[in-house]
């Protein structure tokens, strides 16, 4: 499938994203880095030329991959079943050149649950039915591309990381923030939880955008584990995201 325009833009905003965050360095309390814009590009790039082929009205920004979810697929929120399954992407995923024992990437064969990306997909298709119609209006991208571990192999979410090591991260992210928006022209910017909204806002205070926010369906939320859809939904529609 040849990519129009502005799935190109994507492509190449996600590929110079990719090569400034490539020689960043991180000391502890991060042990193992994955960067799946690397070793998953096939299918992020699938993904980007597949559904990213024009203009949004509404544009949903995750924190970074979840150990099960995009480091294994290459998709934000990537839980495997729906990748392949709905998304119909299909593709070889390599390694990363430095992996984790407890961690192993194992593509689409992997067979834990990323439970965020089940939830956050989950609701979308029994929304739109078809991914077609989802993306008609939607896109989802990640702030973040890389995936940080710890010795112990705990997943540790960007926030978490010492402020003098994100410096050279919000750059890079920050800019690959402002390419998409401008390729996706957005009328709305949602945040998927505190941290994406957050970022969203300081970058984009004073652009006109619309931003939102809805609650992260991570399990790790207490609030996430009753009725996580129903309270994102509610959430868009006072917004007025959805109607």
């Amino acid at each position: 499938m040849p990519a129009t325009a502005t799935a190109h833009k994507l492509i190449q905003a996600a590929q110079v994203l990719c090569a400034n965050v490539e020689h960043l360095k991180f000391s502890p309390p991060v042990a193992y880095v994955y960067n799946p814009l690397v070793y998953a590009w096939r299918a992020h790039e699938t993904y980007l030329r597949r559904y990213g082929g024009r203009p949004r009205r509404v544009l949903f920004l995750g924190m970074n991959p979840g150990p099960f979810g995009m480091a294994q697929t290459g998709v934000p929120f990537g839980e495997v079943s729906v990748v392949r399954d709905w998304l119909g992407i299909d593709t070889t995923i390599a390694e990363p050149p430095r992996e984790h024992p407890k961690r192993p990437v194992e593509g689409l064969a992997c067979r834990r649950s990323e439970i965020s990306g089940k939830r956050l997909w989950g609701l979308f298709a029994r929304q739109f039915e078809k991914p077609e119609r989802f993306f008609r209006e939607h896109f989802i991208i990640n702030y973040c591309p890389l995936l940080f571990l710890e010795t112990s192999g705990r997943n540790l979410p960007p926030d978490k990381l010492p402020a003098r090591q994100m410096v050279s991260l919000h750059d890079a992210c920050d800019q690959h923030l402002r390419r998409v928006v401008d390729c996706l022209k957005p009328e709305w910017l949602i945040g998927i939880g505190d941290f994406a909204e957050k970022r969203a806002r300081l970058l984009f205070r004073s652009s006109g955008l619309r931003i939102g926010r809805i609650l992260h369906p991570s399990p790790a939320s207490p609030a996430a584990n009753r009725d996580w859809a129903g309270k994102a939904t509610r959430q868009l529609t006072t917004l007025g995201v959805w109607t």
